[in-house]
């Protein structure tokens, strides 16, 4: 008899585990029904107030009673004049924005899906005296990746809307692709930038196979389809080939530079080293020293600062893996307490 009371309690758990999972499944599977578009959202962050909160909040903690109802009463005194001051005016001021976007790029540049969309809000509520700033992160990786990447950027210089690009660590080769094309360039005394240069490597196993009497057969039509390979026999002509594409990408690459930053000595800095801060501003590599966080305090002073982010939605696939791990992991946290023998 114990034994099958065991028996039953053992199934009774897991009939509710599964239960549980199907469950999960079905609200998961309910709320993407709901869902009109599985594309992404649009989130926007006024920092302008975030940063006004946090030194309300500073100020209350920090000074004594008497300071801090001074302190308010001038923010109101402050605020009453200013809309005096509109009120007088026949049109009403526009005030400058300042619209801030993270770029922190991948070896693919898959990012580059949610800089477009966000690029492209922007562009679509843009006014004159408005400004954007993209901090970049990238070590750089795939050629077309971080071209379409600085293409997006460009949408921005062709508006005339000033871009100006900050590196807190690192916009190296394809990073500093897109750095370039900003009108000013900031970066953190130890931010590596530039690395503007090309490079490539495959592995090679046919020796491997050949020792294991392994075939391998490729074709093609045309002569440099296939310049070098993982698993055939590369020759010395698909050589010279693969050598002289990357050198034809090196000169794309140095025109696009120059392009956008005419006074580099290009022939100095497209060797394919990479500099810190401190060392690019002497090559022209960028225009300050300055960590992002403080060109952004300064911009909010005169100017409306506020955050873009474009976060795409996780599949379903995504969601349903997810949601049955969590609800699995506390059932059976729950199991192993219950479990867990008494003292």
């Amino acid at each position: 008899m114990e034994f099958l009371y065991e028996y039953g309690l053992f199934l009774a758990k897991a009939v509710t585990i599964v239960i549980a999972i199907a469950a999960v499944v079905i609200v998961i599977l309910a709320s993407a029904v709901k869902q009109k578009s599985d594309k992404g959202e649009l989130k926007l962050t006024n920092l302008s107030e975030e940063l006004k909160l946090l030194k309300h909040d500073l100020k209350e903690e920090l000074l004594s009673k008497k300071q801090f109802k001074a302190y308010e009463k001038q923010l109101k005194a402050d605020e009453k004049a200013k809309e005096k001051a509109e009120k007088n005016q026949t049109e009403s001021p526009v005030e400058p924005r300042v619209f801030v976007i993270d770029f922190n790029g991948s070896i693919d540049a898959a990012e580059v899906a949610s800089l477009r969309e966000e690029i492209g809000a922007i562009l679509t509520i843009a006014e004159p005296g408005d400004e954007v700033v993209v901090n970049v992160e990238s070590g750089g990786g795939m050629v077309h990746g971080y071209g379409l990447a600085s293409s997006q950027l460009d949408r921005l210089r062709q508006a005339d809307i000033p871009l100006t690009i900050c590196v807190d660590k690192v916009a190296a080769s394809g990073g500093y692709m897109m750095a370039c094309v900003a009108n000013k360039i900031y970066a953190a005394p130890f931010a590596i930038v530039g690395s503007i240069g090309v490079v490539a490597q495959i592995p090679n196993f046919n020796r491997l196979l050949k020792k294991h009497d392994i075939d391998y057969e490729q074709h093609t039509a045309g002569d440099f389809k296939r310049t070098l390979t993982v698993f055939g026999e590369n020759t010395d002509e698909g050589r010279e080939k693969f050598q002289k594409e990357l050198e034809e990408t090196h000169v794309l690459f140095k025109a696009f530079i120059a392009k956008y930053r005419p006074g580099l000595d290009i022939a100095k800095v497209a060797t394919g080293e990479h500099w810190y801060g401190q060392q690019a501003i002497d090559l022209g590599l960028i225009d300050a020293l300055s960590t992002s966080d403080d060109v952004v305090m300064q911009l909010a002073k005169d100017k409306t600062v506020i955050k873009v982010r474009y976060q795409l939605k996780k599949k379903l696939a995504d969601k349903i893996a997810h949601g049955a791990s969590m609800s699995l992991n506390a059932l059976f946290n729950k199991l192993a307490e219950k479990n867990q023998p008494v003292s």
